[in-house]
């Protein structure tokens, strides 16, 4: 009776378990996987952000299929302020950047084309990808010691198989914190352009730069080599997953932009996903935006900071991190990570991510989210440490 396309595997793994079984004991975890900023005690500006909904405009339906002009002008001045050159009419709005895939895998790929996709990175992929008909294929990211790089082999080998339409990159990448270098974009470029594929860059932390991080940034919205999406929103823009507003920003040779843009309004035009008060408030909220972002960037660089420490003082390797809010972890194990999570969690209350989830490429890597409260976060931390 049911599509192919959701034929899932929804058994809980092993540490799902133990932890609903911890959380029905009433036995305290400290969650250092919580990546929900409304819950870890952000102060959010309650005047901006729910004023704006008094807004008698947004009693007003007059839908525009790309979104409303005044938000997508908000969405250029917002990539302005950033040193990014994009005009409204190049930005599409969506109800959420998982949207925005589904309508760029809509308009690039036909049923059974292939889309590369970086590992590691977020595992909502495949199900995006599967959702719209379309065959994830991964290139490797690979750590040389000092940052993680792309693996340019591996990602010819794939787009050699054919069929593939697109490559998406996570700039910078969840959970590695890594973001595309200008010598990389070079060769992407050329490989995209000799075998005809499209970018889809997902910068939606890109707000959250470290250190030297913040000059050498590119956002792939001023990419005009080959057609380029690059991918944002309030979920993490202005840390609000529940507002439900993302947004496209093209860029590409003259020709296949306005084809796609063209081709895009149709797909928006045929859902009208993105809801008014929202685009409504967004132009108020954007202006405000660097004052959550920057409680949200305070608190990952000290948990960043206060890990890093208590790694290097415990012997145990912590990867370097350029954004985002993950830190990864390579302790010394004694079992495969996903047994070892579970002890962890079993013995000291402290759930954490196996790297599996993230489609590493070898055993033993442990996830963190940079957003806990800190001293949820310095708790577990301290445990961790002790339970090498």
């Amino acid at each position: 009776m049911f599509a192919r396309r959701t034929n899932w595997e929804l058994s809980e793994n092993p540490l799902s378990l133990a932890l609903a079984q911890r959380r029905a004991g009433g036995k305290r975890v400290l969650d250092l996987t919580e990546s929900n900023p409304t819950t870890v005690g952000i102060n959010y500006p309650s005047e901006i952000l729910l004023g704006e909904f008094k807004d008698r405009n947004n009693l007003i339906y007059a839908p525009e299929a790309a979104g409303l002009l005044r938000t997508r002008t908000a969405v250029s001045e917002y990539f302005a302020v950033r040193g990014t050159v994009v005009p409204p009419e190049h930005i599409t709005l969506t109800a959420s950047t998982s949207e925005a895939y589904s309508f760029l895998f809509r308009l690039l790929a036909d049923p059974g084309d292939k889309i590369l996709l970086p590992a590691p990175s977020y595992p909502l992929f495949s199900y995006l990808a599967g959702l719209n008909d379309v065959e994830p294929v991964y290139y490797q990211l690979d750590f040389d010691g000092a940052l993680w790089r792309i693996d340019f082999d591996s990602m010819e080998r794939a787009a050699k198989a054919g069929g593939v339409k697109a490559v998406i990159l996570v700039s910078p990448n969840n959970p590695t914190g890594s973001f595309i270098l200008p010598d990389e974009l070079l060769r992407l470029n050329a490989l995209c352009a000799r075998r005809g594929l499209a970018i889809i860059s997902d910068e939606v932390f890109s707000d959250y730069l470290f250190g030297d991080a913040c000059g050498q940034y590119t956002s792939l919205a001023s990419n005009p080599a080959v057609l380029s999406f690059a991918l944002g929103g309030l979920s993490k823009a202005l840390a609000l997953p529940q507002m439900k507003l993302g947004w496209i920003a093209a860029n590409g040779p003259e020709s296949l932009l306005k084809d796609a843009l063209v081709r895009l309004e149709v797909i928006c035009d045929t859902y009208l996903s993105v809801n008014t008060p929202v685009q409504n408030a967004c132009v108020r909220w954007l202006a405000q935006s660097q004052l959550i972002q920057a409680e949200v960037l305070r608190r990952a660089q000290e948990n960043l900071s206060f890990v890093t420490q208590e790694a290097e003082k415990a012997g145990i390797f912590i990867y370097p991190v350029s954004g985002g809010w993950s830190a990864i972890l390579r302790p010394e194990l004694n079992a495969g990570e996903d047994e070892w999570a579970v002890r962890l969690l079993e013995e000291t209350g402290v759930n954490v991510h196996p790297g599996f989830y993230f489609d590493f490429a070898v055993d033993g890597h442990i996830v963190l989210s940079l957003l806990p409260r800190p001293e949820v976060f310095c708790e577990g931390i301290r445990r961790i440490m002790a339970f090498q």
